[in-house]
């Protein structure tokens, strides 16, 4: 049997800004947006390539907006990933090498944090 993580819930404020920062500045792409009552909005984005999406919206969680950390992303190259971010207006750090992988990191406009990590294949 197969468990396959398809979905993460990303708590904002707000979700149209959010939708703004992860679809016009981050590059994500906007799947779903259903108002289905005045107290629940589902919305799922998903990053460029990925099998895995995230939710955001009103009434799906308890969670505190900005609470979520260690978010990643797998990409090709962090030097390409910090410029494309760059380029939407995200602030991203430098890239930061580590034994395991060179990254970027940013967060969206509540603080929940992100890493763009290209893999570092062992010699």
């Amino acid at each position: 049997m197969n468990f396959k993580l398809e979905l993460v819930q990303v708590p904002v404020t707000d979700v149209d800004a959010a939708i703004d920062f992860y679809v016009n500045k981050a590059g994500f792409t906007l799947d779903h947006d259903h108002h289905v009552a005045d107290d629940l909005r589902f919305v799922q984005i998903t990053p460029p390539g990925s099998a895995c999406s995230i939710a955001l919206g009103v009434g799906l969680s308890k969670m505190t907006p900005g609470s979520v950390e260690g978010l990643q992303v797998v990409v090709d190259s962090a030097e390409e990933a910090r410029d494309a971010l760059a380029a939407g207006g995200v602030e991203v750090s430098e890239v930061q090498e580590f034994p395991w992988g060179r990254f970027v990191f940013f967060s969206d406009p509540d603080g929940n944090g992100w890493a763009a990590q290209q893999a570092v294949v062992p010699s």
